[in-house]
């Protein structure tokens, strides 16, 4: 299979459609095979592959100026506040109601801050890996010589209450809690900080995420966003190829750009009843069901148990809260293969719905609830055959 997979790309141009049958049944993580597949399946890299070393180092730059730009800049400000007065003008002060004042900016940027932190802090808490410091720390933002305000301390000096949470989409928020694979810890105490200098993965990730809310403020941040970039972010941090895994979050956040076009309209609550939003998708995944499985689509319907229920997590956050993270970046070798898209994910979700059938069939309806929100099956193989078979039944 690695052969295979050398093979095409190892073509000066990559054939699109025979990666994608290669990719759909799984990806070998050996050589870096996944960190390069996943950036051409999300259309990060072109499938010229003479484009590739001067597309990366624009890239790669651009994501430094928005470092410079939204990070950098506005902590440089901060610091000086105080210091040199001519920055305090009465166009632009702290207390300026102005709504086009950069501190009111500032001010709205925190609180949008506070909700990425607490989310990125609790990240696969099951696992180490997000709390462990990185090779590659940012050397723009952590040069000792810095005086100016970073996102960490920007955190730990702002005591905004983050009342943002209620704006939130009530789904996201209170689904999290039946996830069986996430403990929330009780405060932010909990994690060790670590010493000037060193940053863990969990704060790549906020600082990639806080650059994305700020460069598309029409969605901003929406909670469940940090389960989507965290498997993309794992994935090229640990790349055994340190010339790619150096550029990590570059590369993390330009895929999560293009990934976050494709679905970004499941995180707009405005869309939720559009074709394209939310909910049109989860009135899809049961009439798919009613199409291979009649007779359990019934029994859901007769309990009155509706997609909502367990169909909006899945769906928006592509199983990546259903599984263990390596079973979830198995089953995103598949989807990101899909040339529909995200067609594919509809059959894994009923999938999913008829390799319990039998228990499904047999429970009342706070069983079926538990067993949908909390669901039993463990081997994504198993998922993604029968999703395939039922795809091929069509």
């Amino acid at each position: 299979r690695i052969a295979d997979f050398q093979e095409v790309l190892g073509e000066p141009t990559v054939a699109l459609t025979k990666l994608r049958d290669l990719c759909f049944s799984g990806i070998p993580f050996d050589g870096g095979l996944r960190c390069l597949c996943w950036k051409i399946l999300l259309n990060y890299l072109p499938l010229e592959k003479s484009l590739w070393s001067s597309l990366l180092k624009k890239q790669r730059d651009l994501y430094s100026q928005f470092l410079k730009e939204m990070i950098i800049q506005p902590g440089i400000a901060k610091a000086n506040l105080g210091v040199s007065r001519e920055d305090v003008t009465l166009e632009d002060h702290p207390l300026n109601p102005n709504p086009d004042s950069r501190w009111n900016t500032y001010f709205k940027d925190n609180e949008v801050l506070l909700q990425i932190d607490k989310d990125v802090r609790r990240l696969y808490p099951d696992m180490a890996f997000f709390q462990r410091p990185t090779d590659y720390p940012c050397l723009l933002i952590l040069d000792p010589q810095n005086e100016f305000e970073t996102l960490r301390k920007r955190v730990e000096q702002t005591t905004l209450k983050s009342q943002t949470v209620a704006r939130n989409r009530s789904g996201v928020t209170n689904v999290r809690s039946s996830s069986p694979l996430k403990t929330t810890p009780n405060s932010l105490s909990e994690y060790e900080v670590l010493p000037n200098g060193c940053e863990a993965h969990w704060e790549v990730v906020e600082r990639i995420l806080f650059i994305y809310a700020k460069l598309n403020p029409g969605i901003a941040y929406v909670q469940g966003m940090n389960e989507i970039v965290g498997p993309l972010y794992y994935t090229f941090a640990t790349d055994p190829n340190s010339e790619w895994k150096e550029h990590a979050e570059a590369d993390t956040f330009f895929c999560f750009t293009n990934l976050m076009a494709e679905i970004r309209d499941n995180f707009i609550k405005s869309l939720d009843d559009s074709q394209c939003g939310i909910t049109y998708k989860m009135e899809k995944v049961y009439s798919t069901l009613k199409e291979k499985d009649v007779e359990l689509y019934l029994k859901l319907q007769e309990q009155n148990i509706k997609p909502q229920f367990f169909a909006f997590r899945w769906l928006t956050l592509l199983l990546s809260q259903e599984f263990l993270l390596p079973d979830v970046i198995r089953i995103w070798d598949s989807l990101f293969a899909d040339d529909k898209r995200f067609d594919f994910l509809l059959l894994v979700c009923c999938a999913m719905l008829t390799l319990i059938r039998d228990q499904l069939l047999e429970g009342d309806f706070t069983l079926n609830m538990r067993l949908l929100q909390d669901y039993p099956i463990s081997d994504v193989h198993l998922i993604l055959k029968k999703a395939k078979e039922l795809q091929d039944s069509k």
